[in-house]
């Protein structure tokens, strides 16, 4: 099955390859922007350097270096690395991989990585049968996506897997990787005679919007496109503008969860500012960001900034999602501007997710304390005979004056709502 498995051992690059695989680091300390998740002394840096990898989902935009952890991970613990694409990829693949991986074990006693790109393209059937193999070590499955786990990804496999959250890579960091692939002659740019200043890299590291892959990209199509032979490579800030036009483009249509634009969203709501607001939406549906991402996220931020300062801000959150089911791009576009606007000059109010933050905590912290006997259900004359249910007055004003509380004992005189 060429294609499908990758040469981890090797770590051989081909000169053809495209700068962006050419460039890729191969270590954990040449591996920038993600220090939360493998910095020293975090939970996955020790675990690879202890050999006890867990299965896990990538989750992050493109760009943010899923594949290049997962490659670096694989060679860090000299497992046997298999690529795999779930767009491209089949169930039948996978079996062969499967069978591939426990005689290898079996065989040589070597563990083998199955990194399955874009997870969430397989369907609830196809992620249930990786579970078997991922629970008796047959593999360890790294998942990698760029939507939502808790959405795309089965439970079921969460269970049995860690999530890691790569965030978009900051502009000095896409800078710095630049650089190395300017004056890298073995595996990147350094043997060529390409002028470009300072200015220009920061530019391009600003524009590529955290997406490393695109700017490596838009370096290399610069440098093809203004080479001559015999002659110095003149790159500017124009040259790069024409090359990131279509790589970036390219990656403002994959639907990737832009994190900074809706950040920019929701606080521009919650400032009560709908021209900001209405901006940042235009930003992401024009960019080609998925309706129904910014749909829910709206139906959020209606009951956790608004909440019941004003009550038909859940409505107006939960119509325009359905309208988006309904109608689609680019008819829905006005539909997600009504909710928006709406949202950003309601009321505000976060007092009812603060109440359930205050429920969370004493849930996580307190015993569990049982349902008070005269609010239990009795449907059967054991449990009446038990005391279910005796007492409980129904009469709002009997209620009161007989004192009937609702919390549990030790619980009796908390307030989560006022």
């Amino acid at each position: 099955m060429p294609g499908l498995f990758g040469d981890a051992e090797s770590g051989e690059v081909k000169k053809s390859s495209p700068l962006a695989d050419r460039i890729r680091p191969e270590t954990l300390d040449e591996f920038l922007g993600q220090d939360e998740i493998i910095g020293p002394g975090t939970v996955l840096r020790g675990a690879i350097e202890r050999d006890e990898i867990p299965s896990m989902i990538l989750w992050g935009p493109p760009g943010s270096g899923k594949t290049t952890l997962a490659r670096i991970i694989a060679k860090m613990t000299k497992a046997h690395f298999v690529q795999f694409s779930a767009v491209t990829g089949s169930t039948a693949e996978v079996r062969e991989i499967i069978k591939t991986a426990r005689e290898r074990k079996k065989v040589y006693g070597q563990k083998t990585i199955l990194f399955v790109d874009e997870i969430h393209r397989f369907n609830k059937a196809q992620q249930d049968g990786f579970l078997p193999h991922v629970e008796d070590g047959t593999i360890i499955l790294i998942g990698a996506t760029t939507e939502n786990p808790s959405f795309e990804v089965i439970s079921a496999l969460l269970s049995r897997a860690r999530v890691f959250v790569l965030k978009s890579l900051s502009a000095s960091d896409i800078a710095r990787i630049i650089r190395r692939a300017l004056t890298d002659a073995e595996r990147g740019l350094g043997g060529e005679p390409i002028e470009i200043d300072g200015n220009t890299i920061d530019f391009l590291a600003e524009m590529a919007d955290g997406d490393t892959r695109a700017a490596l990209n838009a370096l290399e199509l610069a440098v093809r496109s203004a080479g001559k032979e015999g002659e110095a490579i003149q790159i500017d800030r124009d040259l790069i503008k024409q090359s990131l036009q279509k790589t970036h483009l390219m990656y403002d249509k994959g639907g990737e969860e832009h994190y900074n634009i809706i950040s920019a969203l929701h606080k521009s709501m919650r400032g009560s500012d709908a021209s900001a607001a209405l901006y940042w939406l235009g930003r992401m549906l024009e960019a080609g960001e998925d309706p129904l991402y910014i749909a829910r996220r709206l139906i959020r931020f209606a009951s956790e900034d608004i909440g019941l300062a004003d009550p038909q801000a859940l409505v107006q959150a939960v119509a325009a999602y359905q309208a988006c089911h309904f109608n689609g791009m680019p008819e829905c576009n006005v539909n997600l501007a009504q909710a928006v606007v709406y949202l950003a000059k309601a009321p505000k109010s976060t007092k009812l997710m603060w109440a359930y933050e205050e429920v969370k905590k004493d849930i996580a912290e307190l015993p569990n304390e049982g349902v008070p006997l005269h609010l239990r259900n009795a449907p059967t004359r054991l449990m009446k005979e038990l005391g279910y249910g005796k007492g409980y007055k129904y009469n709002k004003e009997e209620a009161k004056e007989a004192g009937q509380t609702y919390l549990p004992e030790k619980l009796k005189n908390r307030k989560y709502w006022d």
